[in-house]
């Protein structure tokens, strides 16, 4: 029912995207279009990347799922950027950490959690990207800001160059730790969903990508367009910059991570609702946070990785209350509950903002 749904939302929405800004309809209907073509388009991208991760496995299914998801939000930035949004670029950045950490997480294991009373996963995985975490955030993001308070805008966008370069050689180095030197090491079965060879995918191999393809081009159209409607329809709304990146932003760029990975909870994968979770958190702060930063570089305007106080507080928060909960290997219902009235509450401020 909900994919009939999604492909009604696609097969009708691509078409009035471009009717639309042709024909210069409100900037107010055309962001509703595009955002809900978008989230469609993100459906596929999530049902062929859980068909592809049937056949590959947890680890590399979840990094599929990440990487994906991720495009979207980094297709949007990109020409956001052009546009000379920084503001809302950063806050996008900030509200898929705390979209991932929080809302994908929380849904993930409280969904989960209502139909079984604990689920597990590999604790080693956990722990591993605890230390990533903690990393990406803590030194990639808070170490910019301190220092930018005693530095001149150019020496700021120089470290922030420097950075930059050093997390996505960090972030190429962790893939090749967990998928080539050290693949299996780690994995003794504190998994609660170790074998799923049985489970047929939706779509084979070869039809999986290319819809993956189709949909990725139409998602890069789509957003395009999405990010002439900001500024009108934040002035309608009473929007900040702050809250459409913070909240709408990321919430539209990651919906596919959304509905895939509490779908894998709601199954009792977990290894890859929390590989999702915290995988596309890892590799929105250590790959493309620094992308954005270096593909500005073409652009009149510069985005140094400096965030906003509240940004910078509300991702380290998401990551220590993320890195308590999961550290057990364990979760249920109860646990997402409070991953997700955190993820209100920043809401709430954000909005105030």
């Amino acid at each position: 029912m909900v994919n009939k749904i999604f492909m009604i939302l696609t097969f009708v929405g691509v078409p009035l995207s471009v009717i639309g800004t042709l024909l210069h309809w409100p900037s107010i209907l055309l962001f509703v279009i595009y955002c809900l073509t978008i989230i469609a388009l993100a459906s596929f991208m999530g049902r062929a990347t859980e068909s592809l991760a049937i056949v590959t496995g947890p680890r590399i299914g979840g990094l599929l799922n990440a990487t994906f998801g991720n495009a979207v939000e980094l297709i949007i930035s990109i020409f956001a950027l052009k546009a000379g949004l920084i503001g809302v670029v950063l806050a996008s950045l900030t509200g898929s950490v705390l979209g991932n950490l929080l809302l994908v997480a929380g849904l993930s294991f409280f969904i989960g959690g209502l139909k079984f009373k604990r689920q597990k996963f590999n604790v080693y995985d956990a722990r591993h990207n605890s230390g990533l975490l903690m990393f990406a955030v803590f030194v990639a993001f808070v170490i910019p800001e301190v220092f930018s308070l005693e530095m001149n805008e150019a020496k700021t966008i120089n470290l922030s160059i420097g950075i930059s370069v050093i997390l996505i050689a960090l972030y190429l180095s962790a893939l090749f730790f967990k998928l080539v030197t050290h693949r299996g090491v780690y994995q003794h079965g504190d998994s609660g969903a170790e074998e799923h060879h049985e489970e047929e995918p939706e779509w084979s191999k070869g039809k999986a990508i290319a819809i993956l393809a189709l949909a990725t081009v139409a998602v890069a159209y789509v957003s395009e367009k999405l990010v002439h409607t900001f500024e009108s329809v934040a002035h309608s709304f009473g929007w900040t910059e702050l809250f459409i990146g913070v909240i709408i932003v990321a919430i539209v760029g990651n919906a596919a991570e959304h509905a895939s990975a509490v779908i894998m909870a709601f199954k009792n994968k977990m290894d890859i609702a929390v590989e999702i979770a915290v995988g596309s958190t890892l590799q929105v702060a250590m790959f493309v946070a620094p992308v954005l930063m270096l593909v500005s570089l073409f652009f009149p305007t510069q985005m140094p990785l400096v965030f906003t106080m509240p940004e910078l507080v509300a991702m380290v928060s998401s990551v220590l209350l993320m890195v308590i909960l999961s550290n057990d290997g364990e979760t249920n219902w109860f646990e997402g509950l409070t991953l997700l009235a955190a993820y209100v509450i920043m809401g709430i401020g954000f909005y105030l903002l």
